[in-house]
């Protein structure tokens, strides 16, 4: 999920009362709930990126590495500012085991929430690449930012008024679990019904849209290279026609598109050139030539 997503649900939970727990607990959570994504430089190396992203530092290891290691710098920051007369008043004593365990709670949701889209994740890197995938949620949820972000306001002015804070962030959290059970409904009952009407595909993903919660775009395919899209079938060629080892070898792009690719296909001509690209990423909701490289001439032979 995007990054604002990911901090109104740490900061949701710290609106539970969790916050209060040590000093810097608020921040613990917000950025615990983002940390994982580090390894957003890797976008530095452009398509090749594919294969860096959502994996070691979504793992198990650095589960609990990247905690320790944000507890680690919170704890000494506020000694830092103690040393030097800069720390606020206001701030309760900072205890260290409650913020690794808040920073630990936050960096959780993070791979939680990663999952719930079609993009992929991989949960048990380094120990294995196997892709896992959720499609709950599109990848930018606008109605989880209209959501979260009011039940966060609502919260904190609440708590700054001498309210109950503490509620409103509970029954927010619990709406955002109904919402999520919800739309894993939906996509699997999706799903069902796609694999179980002709032309009865072997693969079936209910990628969902934006905007539009309830619907799914259905991705269907044969396995074999051939996809439609919500019924329409896209312009492609097997991928046995095609030399994908070499291409693998010929280019890194390759290589690292295939690794993470879910629905590849690939499309073209000898003349016009060949190109490799994703099912879920062709439409208006996917990004379009954002996710597809060009072959080399001489890839695939035509049928």
């Amino acid at each position: 999920m995007d990054n604002l997503t990911h901090s109104l649900v740490g900061a949701l939970i710290g609106q539970t009362g969790l916050k209060k727990k040590t000093g810097l607990g608020m921040a613990a959570l917000v950025i615990g709930a983002n940390i994982p994504d580090i390894d957003g430089v890797c976008s530095l190396y452009g398509l090749e990126s594919l294969s860096m992203r959502r994996g070691l530092t979504h793992g198990p290891i650095a589960w609990v590495l990247l905690p320790l290691a944000l507890a680690a710098m919170l704890y000494g920051w506020d000694r830092w500012q103690a040393r030097r007369g800069k720390r606020p008043d206001g701030r309760m004593p900072v205890r260290f085991g409650w913020l690794y365990a808040l920073a630990l709670i936050g960096c959780l949701t993070h791979p939680l929430m990663d999952w719930m889209n079609s993009y992929g994740i991989r949960f048990l890197e380094p120990f294995s690449s196997q892709w896992f995938y959720g499609d709950v949620l599109f990848i930018i949820d606008l109605w989880l930012w209209i959501g979260l972000g009011f039940a966060t306001w609502f919260s904190l002015r609440r708590e700054k008024r001498g309210g109950e804070w503490r509620r409103p962030a509970v029954i927010a959290l619990a709406v955002l679990v109904a919402y999520l059970g919800g739309n894993r409904v939906l996509t699997s009952v999706t799903e069902a019904r796609a694999l179980g009407s002709e032309p009865y595909p072997s693969v079936v993903i209910a990628n969902p849209t934006p905007l539009a919660f309830w619907r799914r775009e259905v991705i269907a395919g044969d396995g074999e290279g051939s996809w439609t899209v919500d019924g329409v079938a896209l312009d492609t060629v097997p991928l046995a026609s095609c030399d994908l080892d070499a291409a693998r070898n010929a280019d890194p792009r390759a290589e690292a598109f295939l690794f993470w690719s879910r629905a590849p296909f690939i499309s073209g001509s000898e003349s016009d050139g060949w190109t490799l690209s994703d099912a879920r990423f062709t439409s208006r909701i996917g990004g379009g030539n954002r996710f597809s490289i060009s072959l080399p001439s001489g890839a695939c032979r035509s049928s």
